[in-house]
């Protein structure tokens, strides 16, 4: 199994080619294509690459498939003795991407990118 581990608004996410991932909310337009520049670990064929602190020629692709909220989180405050009570709610705002390919991009970089975030690049 081939996987790689990549870092994407400060957490990190395990994945491989097909899957479809749940990350916090990038400024990237629905069905563009990004990649992830942050690859911290990577698995094929039984090889291991252990980044130190990210493998510079590892690049991963992916498809922004929609923008989503997330699950609703209640959040409720309760003051005994004076019959308070507060509840609110949050939802996180989420992009769901799907892995299209990880790439061995060698030792050179020819390619202009534009920057988001600092993680995150659009094709």
């Amino acid at each position: 199994m081939n996987y790689v581990i990549v870092e994407a608004g400060g957490k990190q996410y395990k994945a491989s080619v097909g899957d479809v991932l749940e990350i916090d909310r990038l400024s990237v337009e629905k069905d563009k294509e990004i990649s992830f520049d942050k690859v911290l670990f990577l698995r094929t064929d039984g090889q291991v690459q252990i980044g130190k602190p990210t493998l510079s020629d590892v690049r991963v692709r992916g498809k922004v498939l929609d923008h989503i909220k997330g699950e609703k989180i209640r959040v409720s405050k309760y003051k005994a003795k004076v019959r308070h009570r507060r509840t609110t709610g949050f939802r996180a705002a989420l992009t769901k991407v799907q892995i299209v390919g990880i790439d061995f991009l060698g030792s050179t970089k020819t390619e202009e990118k534009k920057k988001i975030k600092g993680d995150v690049l659009i094709s």
